[in-house]
């Protein structure tokens, strides 16, 4: 990615009027500027603040790393909370935020596990899924890898059957209606250990079960004290069946967890690998061979993970030559969005929108959407700049 500098009379006010993917004239005035995080992010509000918004929310856009639970925005977790009365979630959007303040990481991943607990039935599935999409679509995301932890559901009764049907029916819905093509990455929960990577490579891997929008396998939770090595069988059976690695590694450990889940997990893109920063071997590794780090950067400083956004390593990894994508993880969790994340990026690498775009088709070159699909994000968003920065 090339980190171009702005020009001095600043961003441009003029906007493209049609959307050539989706032939939908009013793709571009439906977002506002993103949304800045408060609380433990606040730092990012006042560079965000100083990035090209209006650039940013009008770019077509691909995203690699976001949780399926994890987006759910306040006004659905509020409502599937009163649906289930017997959770400890409020039912009021506004005490979520309140309730989405992280002390650090595991604390992070007690609050997740309890919106986990909402999803309880496949209409929960349903509907959760078709929300991610419409807020993905309202931020002209074109294509999004899913992060999908299907055994936090099988194991709390929801029918295997039932929730591949969900999220399928989901998914082409949103692609008829909203134009946002999603895919899905099944994802271990760590912390819930071998069992759990035994049952999320069944429903991987099997014919009857494996929903036709599966792409990818991966490995997520807590990394302390839940060791890459041990997951291999389960990862070697999953790219048997033809499946992506893509584990998160080296978020809250440090660069030994990526080596492990390069080594033996057969990473193709790394979910975080934020301590990557600190071995120049390792850097050296993931640019020579282009494997991308999906950097999420309000997320390090919401979980702790990084002490600052000054200390956020972004720059390291775009000065050692390695593929960066852009990512928002789990959002709402943490303030944030896409758009955001954008505007954080163009503060931290000093990005005009030609840097922008770049970093933008980073995650469509780095994704497994087909090469023809590649092209034509490729293309729009060449089209929007061009038409973007026109005299």
């Amino acid at each position: 990615m090339t980190a171009s500098r702005p020009p001095p009379s600043g961003p441009r006010g003029r906007r493209p009027g049609e959307d050539p993917l989706t032939d939908r004239s009013d793709a571009l005035t439906g977002p506002t500027a993103p949304a800045v995080p408060t609380g433990p992010t606040s730092e990012i509000a006042e560079g965000a603040a100083r990035a090209p918004h209006a650039f940013i929310a009008g770019l077509p856009k691909a995203e690699l790393h976001v949780h399926h639970v994890g987006s759910a925005s306040p006004r659905i977790v509020a409502e599937l909370a009163a649906r289930h009365p017997d959770s400890k979630v409020p039912t009021d959007p506004e005490a979520l935020a309140d309730y989405f303040s992280f002390t650090d990481f595991a604390h992070f991943i007690e609050v997740y596990l309890s919106v986990v607990d909402l999803i309880r039935t496949p209409e929960d599935v349903r509907l959760l899924t078709f929300e991610v999409a419409r807020e993905l679509a309202r931020q002209q995301v074109r294509y999004a890898e899913l992060t999908i932890t299907p055994y936090s559901s099988t194991r709390r009764g929801i029918d295997a059957r039932a929730f591949m049907d969900a999220i399928e029916d989901a998914r082409k819905a949103a692609e008829a209606e909203l134009g946002t093509v999603l895919r899905w990455c099944f994802d271990i929960p760590g912390e819930a250990g071998l069992e759990a990577a035994q049952e999320t490579t069944r429903l991987a891997t099997d014919d009857r079960l494996r929903p036709e929008g599966l792409v990818s396998f991966g490995l997520g939770g807590p990394e302390i004290g839940v060791p890459r090595p041990q997951f291999k069988p389960y990862f070697d059976r999953a790219i048997a069946a033809g499946l992506r690695s893509v584990p998160h590694a080296g978020e809250t450990t440090g660069p030994q967890t990526v080596w492990d889940a390069l080594t033996h997990l057969g990473a193709e893109r790394i979910g975080h690998g934020t301590s990557s920063a600190r071995d120049e071997k390792l850097l050296a590794h993931l640019a020579e061979q282009r494997i991308a780090l999906e950097v999420c950067p309000t997320s390090n400083i919401a979980t702790r993970a990084v002490p600052s956004l000054d200390e956020h390593p972004l720059t390291t990894f775009v000065d050692a030559g390695v593929l960066v994508t852009v990512n928002s993880d789990d959002p709402p969790m943490f303030g944030t969005d896409l758009n955001n994340e954008y505007a954080v990026a163009a503060r931290l690498l000093g990005l005009d929108e030609r840097g922008l775009a770049d970093l933008a088709k980073n995650a469509v070159d780095a994704s497994f959407l087909d090469e023809a699909g590649k092209a034509r994000i490729r293309e729009e968003i060449d089209a929007y700049t061009a038409e973007w920065l026109a005299p």
